[in-house]
């Protein structure tokens, strides 16, 4: 696998600080970390997490696409139907708010 293949390594210093910039701004938001949260439990839909968050679905659409931009959630298409899973980036939620 080559580092442009990989989420993790940047090809320059620019491209690291760019990662680490859309990264802090997904992360710097408490009802972004509620949705991280719901997805400690593994893959939720949509419907899933409106449920589970109570937010409603143009706000959670809208946070979801912030939290992907930032490398916290993946979306999987299955059955047609988009799941979120979240990613080791995501998953430092829980050192978070302490």
């Amino acid at each position: 696998m080559s580092d442009k293949d990989t989420k993790t390594v940047g090809g320059s210093m620019e491209e690291i600080k760019e990662r680490h910039l859309r990264y802090l701004r997904a992360m710097n938001n408490p009802i972004r970390r509620t949705i991280l949260r719901e997805l400690k439990g593994g893959s939720a839909t949509l419907e899933e997490l409106k449920t589970g968050t109570s937010i409603d679905e143009k706000t959670l659409g809208w946070h979801l696409d912030i939290l992907e931009w930032g490398y916290c959630i993946e979306k999987q298409i299955k059955d047609d139907h988009a799941c979120y899973l979240l990613t080791k980036e995501g998953s430092v939620v829980d050192y978070l708010d302490k």
